[in-house]
């Protein structure tokens, strides 16, 4: 792989004395201890729902509005009023946001799986064909032009299926199926509950999707992206494949696509996987001027055990930061204390918090307004 100005950049910050050696940290250093959620920016939260609810079978956990000056130093918003969703899909968690006050901009029409502001959640299906049916049924918009298998001379992804597809805000999604020997061993005892109920079941939405098993970003270069998500937040790599070939293409609809793909876990939660583009290598970079009002937002949620002090590491390394710094915030409202915005290498946001939970104050049913503290 080909290391960048801006690896040997992060490489020369890490060898310095006080961040010498940084995985495994130290007590004080506190690195991600597990991917929490992953977030999206919503144009109308009600259609939203409906969604993921009715066709994807997620159950709302939260339904909280918020506001006030720790929100707006928390996104880098100034007047935000924002309606916070947390769903569950299996295990893992969505949390879907619609600002209520003036929104930001769409998804460019002519957005591609290639370039580096593309994020999806990959969700993990018992069988693909009936889970394609059903979203066939829904008549979502497709992204791949068809569930795709990888060929078996793949060692590490041959007989994987999946499929691209759009949300009604057109967010990319997957629907992935593993066979025995791929991906989490979890996955196969949730295939094997969820067939004991019987093929009279076999679309129902819960029974077809089992949760969340990675969100996958493009990243530019994969040595930069392991720096900062290794070595300065302390994930892990957990795998590497080369994909090409027409499954490839067809699976992302970008012709002639080779990919090398690197997974990475925290020890709990989705992974994080890096896509980085061998071919072709043309995708555009993510906006600078990215808001978290806009529709194309994506921000994956990280737990810490020491957020200031992971956000002292970031800040030296020299990352790039959405929020001021650290910010306290009404636990109650967002299911946290303290938390921070920060962006990756290619410009992916991440949210660091102290916690994560769902919101005391909040439970399923309607709509229900918080109040933000304003400090």
């Amino acid at each position: 792989m080909r290391t960048t100005h801006l690896a040997f950049w992060l490489a020369a910050v890490l060898s310095s004395p006080a961040l010498a050696q940084p995985a495994p940290a130290t007590a004080g250093e506190s690195p991600v201890q597990c991917v929490a959620a992953v977030g999206m920016t919503v144009s109308d939260m009600d259609r939203s729902l409906a969604f993921y609810t009715e066709v994807l079978g997620c159950t709302k956990q939260s339904d909280v509005e918020v506001w006030g000056e720790d929100v707006e130093h928390l996104d880098g918003l100034f007047g935000l009023r924002k309606r916070v969703v947390q769903l569950n899909l299996g295990a893992e968690t969505l949390v879907l946001t619609d600002y209520l006050t003036a929104g930001g901009r769409p998804i460019p029409p002519d957005a591609r799986s290639n370039d580096r502001s593309f994020q999806h959640v990959a969700i993990v299906v018992r069988d693909m064909q009936p889970a394609y049916e059903w979203l066939r049924v829904h008549k979502v918009v497709h992204a791949s032009t068809g569930p795709q298998r990888l060929p078996d001379w793949n060692p590490n992804a041959g007989g994987i299926e999946a499929f691209y597809f759009r949300d009604p805000d057109d967010h990319n999604l997957e629907v992935i199926f593993f066979p025995p020997g791929k991906g989490d061993a979890k996955w196969q005892t949730l295939a094997a509950q969820s067939h004991a109920v019987g093929p009279q079941d076999r679309t129902v939405p819960s029974r077809l999707f089992l949760g969340i098993d990675h969100t996958a970003i493009v990243v530019r270069d994969t040595e930069a992206s392991t720096a900062f998500y290794a070595q300065l937040l302390g994930m892990r790599v957990a795998g590497h494949s080369e994909n090409y070939g027409t499954e490839q293409e067809h699976l992302n609809n970008v012709f002639g696509a080779r990919l090398w793909i690197t997974g990475l876990r925290a020890a709990s939660g989705p992974g994080i996987e890096f896509l980085e583009y061998l071919a072709p290598r043309d995708g555009r970079p993510a906006l600078e001027d990215g808001r978290d009002d806009d529709i194309s937002h994506w921000e994956t949620t990280l737990v810490a055990g020491d957020v200031e002090a992971l956000a002292a590491r970031l800040k030296t390394a020299g990352a790039s930061f959405v929020s001021p710094g650290t910010v306290s915030v009404r636990d109650e409202f967002l299911g946290f204390n303290k938390g921070f915005q920060v962006r990756d290498p290619d410009g992916h946001i991440l949210e660091v918090t102290d916690s994560w939970q769902t919101p005391r104050n909040s439970a399923p049913g309607p709509q229900t307004a918080r109040r933000g503290s304003t400090k």
